[in-house]
């Protein structure tokens, strides 16, 4: 792209995506790559700015990630995070330590307002620590332009050099006024002007699908949700007929989702698309049977996804590309670059070995959750649909703990869509970020008619987030959540209890598995 970029550099941090994120809120472009990229490329990609992620390592340990001295004189503006603070400090002669009292969470650190970094910031304000070592030497030139009473070094600056670093994390939203920061880092130290806008991405992409596909033809994996959805919309509007879309209905969907995805993408719908609908449930259940670990049901239904598109294919004929909504939370958690793995997806580290064929197109993958929204209104995607509540690639096999049986199935498709009847009755679901209902492999004993019953629990999750990379447990009324758990014991069979997930993203994933 002929845009402007800022690049994060990955120390193994969990949030890199997310620092990529809030950038882009400031209409910076920004992209995420391994520290292990080379100096020559980072001079030919010409970034008018670099940040360093945070990382679970100790700087002096010899094993760690680090990255020479000469990335320093480049003269970029840099700003460290964390770990990347920790490097830069180390890197150019400063000293860091085991810190006698680790911080972990909301911590109130004293402000130097006379930082560019901190313009407009409180003198005192909340931020976001996660670390056991600390700064405790700064380097030559540097000064302290930030600190809280067990971290004498919370951000330190050489502004002459341009280089910037922060303890705690900016990017995450537990900071109050991280995004702040980071708009001052980008404009007022990296002098950047703010040209990433959604319908230049829209436009680029467009251009971009014209000319790799050419005259090929091209598959879709249509689950209906809203990445898939866009991506549909997105390669349809770039090359029309050279696309056939497969829904695959493997019986891990919400209660009456398959038919609800039929009416919108299907003949009689609003979108002139090829709709095949798959419907394989049995053939899903069987490969299932019998499987509890939570990495492997995902691999199971990823290979299964890429064999029933590739059994498709054969039978529309010659196919060259394979189409899938993937979307960044996705790439990260399935382990980029230095990161560690949270989880593998279907759409990324679930891949097997052998795909039958030539490429894969993910169109959304550079993309966050709230900016794949953005790109399906710009083309034109209804509200209704752009807003839906997202739901995982491998569908209720992670929101069943343990086995996958049709029953289970039927007990947790049940349950979410009584959940979901009252949270939006009660006018609750616009201000969530996701909420859904799964099904815990406890059983417990209850009483229901005079009679002891030994049944299922069910429980119910609701958050609040934008970015689906952190996230903070919804604090839903308590008569909603009893008119949802009278519901769900009286109206599903098989259910006695029902459970209400209080943890927040990290330490949690939304996810159950």
């Amino acid at each position: 792209m002929d845009k402007e970029l800022v690049i994060v550099l990955d120390f193994g941090g969990q949030y890199n995506q997310l620092i990529a994120r809030r950038v882009r809120e400031c209409n910076v472009y920004c992209e995420v790559h391994p520290y292990t990229l080379s100096l020559d490329r980072i001079k030919e990609m010409n970034p008018k700015g670099i940040i360093f992620t945070g990382g679970p390592n100790s700087v002096y340990d010899p094993e760690s990630p680090r990255y020479g001295k000469e990335i320093f004189e480049l003269g970029i503006p840099i700003l460290g995070i964390c770990y990347g603070s920790q490097l830069m400090a180390y890197t150019l002669g400063g000293k860091v330590e085991t810190a006698p009292v680790s911080e972990y969470g909301k911590t109130e650190v004293d402000i130097d307002q006379s930082s560019v970094l901190f313009g407009n910031i409180a003198e005192k304000t909340i931020c976001w620590m996660s670390h056991t070592d600390y700064i405790s030497g700064l380097p030559e030139g540097f000064r302290t332009v930030a600190s809280t009473p067990v971290c004498p070094v919370a951000a330190m600056e050489c502004p002459e050099r341009k280089l910037y670093a922060t303890q705690f994390h900016p990017e995450v939203m537990h900071t109050r006024e991280g995004v702040k920061m980071l708009s001052n880092f980008v404009y007022k130290v990296c002098g950047c002007s703010g040209d990433w806008q959604m319908s230049s991405f829209v436009e680029d992409t467009v251009k971009q699908i014209r000319e790799r596909v050419g005259s090929g033809r091209v598959l879709c994996a249509l689950s209906g949700g809203v990445d898939s959805s866009v991506a549909a919309v997105l390669l349809s509007k770039a090359i029309g007929k050279q696309l056939t879309c497969v829904f695959v209905d493997q019986g891990l969907l919400r209660k009456n989702e398959g038919d609800e995805v039929e009416a919108v993408f299907g003949p009689n719908g609003p979108y002139d698309l090829n709709f095949i609908r798959v419907n394989c449930q049995d053939r899903f259940y069987q490969k299932l049977k019998g499987v509890t670990e939570p990495e492997k049901k995902r691999k199971i239904i990823g290979e299964e996804f890429i064999r029933v598109f590739e059994e498709e294919a054969k039978k529309i004929g010659a196919v060259d590309f394979l189409v899938q909504g993937t979307i960044y939370p996705d790439v990260i958690e399935s382990g980029l670059g230095k990161s560690a793995v949270i989880k593998s997806h279907h759409n990324v580290g679930g891949l097997p070995d052998y795909v039958d064929f030539k490429e894969i197109i993910e169109p959304l993958r550079m993309l966050f959750k709230d900016e794949v929204r953005k790109a399906g209104l710009e083309l034109g995607i209804p509200d209704y649909l752009v807003y839906r509540q997202p739901f995982p690639g491998p569908g209720l096999g992670i929101r069943i703990i343990g086995e996958v049986t049709a029953e289970k199935v039927r007990i947790v498709q049940e349950a979410d869509a009584i959940y979901r009847e009252e949270v939006a009755k009660a006018g609750l679901d616009k201000g969530l970020g996701q909420y859904f209902a799964a099904l815990t492999n406890m059983r417990s004993v209850g009483v229901m008619g005079d009679e002891r019953t030994y049944d299922y629990a069910i429980a119910l999750r609701a958050v609040c987030t934008s970015d689906f990379m952190t996230a903070e447990s919804a604090q839903l009324p308590w008569e909603v959540l009893g008119t949802v758990t009278s519901r769900i014991v009286n109206e599903v069979k098989g259910v006695n209890r029902v459970l209400y997930d209080c943890t927040g993203k990290p330490p949690a994933t939304i996810e159950f598995e």
